[in-house]
């Protein structure tokens, strides 16, 4: 696929590698010559320099042939722009753009093909927001990631001396729960991925990644580590687009206390915000932590546009007594070498929104992609279509399905008599017309496998 990626940072460059090593043909655009130059050096990509919104350099970044823009600049206004540009000189078939101010989320009626013209609209702060809200109201997970329209969850923890299934084997999960199912979909080990079988034996500080029905989750994770009491109190540092959405949206159920550096910005948070406390000052500020008994703090959201500050604030807090602190992390290779100290986690908001990008740019029937695990490895929702004469996979059991290496099958949503059920995976399940297949890939390379096997044709035999 010719696809055209507007915007160099740090959500641009990673998804041009992601793409790039999935064959795509992908040109890059942005201002800063040194930076196209970097990626150029790092990836089989071509780079234009200019503004993205101007005709000619989309002219001269093949745009007369593109299948897809993807407008990810840090200006809502040039993303627009360049979606419109794209549709009225070539009809540029698929228009993805990164809309960050709330201004223009507000008003749907702005974004068609009678105004401006965007197919997809990704909001960074929203996505983020909305995965640090699914950790607050689900103690003790690392991540959590709904798909089926939040019927099923893939749920991440780290397992602790003194959990039941702690030294016992993955197949002992029925006898400990017989009236919940569930399914591993994959161990990771000191780094390292470890495929599970009924045999494996799950050791203290493994992380698990497991598929249960929504409901279920509290019931598993039970099984795996002691349970954390709900959270109640929760700290939040910076008062930006993400720090205020989130506080907006827990602040009904938790009590919610805000620091925000910037005097102006935080009168002006504390207008906003009915129920949370703003204060104004630096969260690595001892003085003002202590006064403000940050012991108390059940978790300590670090969500400032500067990861240094993010790191020395989750620190300081965690020292001074803190139950959990999650981190906002804007450069992804950091987030595994801060993640598990004193950092409980760390956020990449880029691959969080590439995740979502990711769904409307692989080709066939995909319905969600997360990346994990700093992009390598990878969690999908695809649909599977056709009958059995036309589809590798309609009418077989998961048995019979020819799999990439390390990939597992976690669950199944299927309509039955009108309704949507959740079916955990198990091999003499056969897979329906229609049917929601949620996967994990240790290794995102296979993707191009699965998008294979899930293809309709008008036969394969």
């Amino acid at each position: 696929m010719k696809i055209i990626i507007l915007g160099g940072g740090q959500v641009g460059g990673t998804l041009a590698e992601t793409l790039a090593n999935e064959q795509n043909d992908i040109t890059i655009v942005d201002t800063n010559e040194k930076r196209l130059q970097e990626l150029q050096e790092r990836f089989d990509i071509g780079v234009v320099i200019g503004c993205g919104s101007h005709p000619d350099i989309l002219q001269a970044a093949g745009g007369a042939d593109a299948e897809m823009l993807i407008a990810v600049t840090n200006s809502d206004e040039v993303n627009m722009v360049a979606c419109q540009i794209a549709h009225s000189l070539y009809r540029t078939p698929t228009k993805i753009a990164r809309i960050r101010s709330t201004a223009y989320t507000l008003k749907d009626e702005i974004f068609s093909e009678a105004n401006i013209p965007i197919d997809v609209r990704i909001a960074p702060e929203d996505l983020v927001t909305q995965a640090i809200h699914r950790l607050l109201i689900n103690p003790g997970a690392l991540q959590v990631l709904d798909f089926a329209d939040g019927m099923v969850s893939l749920v991440a923890v780290k397992a602790y001396y003194g959990g039941p299934l702690v030294d016992q084997k993955l197949r002992s999960i029925r006898d400990h729960m017989p009236s919940v199912d569930t399914r591993v979909a994959a161990i990771f080990r000191r780094g390292e991925a470890i495929m599970p079988e009924g045999d494996t034996i799950i050791e203290a500080d493994d992380e698990v990644f497991f598929i249960a029905d929504a409901k279920d989750i509290t019931a598993v994770m039970s099984e795996l580590r002691r349970l954390d009491k709900p959270y109640r109190r929760i700290t939040i540092a910076g008062g930006g687009n993400i720090g205020k959405r989130l506080a907006e949206l827990i602040e009904k159920d938790f009590h919610v206390k805000l620091i925000e550096f910037d005097t102006d910005q935080a009168y002006s948070l504390s207008e906003d915000l009915s129920k949370t406390v703003v204060l104004s000052g630096s969260a690595t500020d001892e003085k003002l932590l202590k006064e403000e008994h940050i012991q108390d703090t059940d978790v300590f959201c670090a969500l400032t546009n500067d990861d240094e500050a993010n790191i020395m604030s989750s620190m300081l807090s965690k020292r001074l007594g803190v139950g959990k602190t999650i981190t906002l992390i804007s450069n992804p290779s950091y987030v595994d070498l801060v993640q598990g100290g004193e950092i409980d986690i760390a956020i990449s908001p880029q691959l969080i929104t590439i995740g979502k990008l990711l769904r409307y740019v692989r080709r066939g029937h995909f319905v969600n992609v997360h990346s994990l695990r700093r992009g390598a490895a990878e969690a999908i929702e695809v649909v599977a279509h056709g009958d059995q004469h036309s589809s590798k996979v309609v009418g077989r059991k998961l048995s019979e399905l020819k799999l990439p290496p390390g990939t597992t099958i976690g669950a199944l949503v299927r309509k039955i008599e009108g309704k949507k059920e959740v079916l955990i995976a198990h091999d003499h399940i056969r897979v329906q017309s229609e049917d929601h297949v949620i996967m994990f890939l240790v290794n995102k390379k296979n993707v191009a496998d699965i998008e294979k096997l899930f293809q309709v044709g008008f036969s394969f035999f």
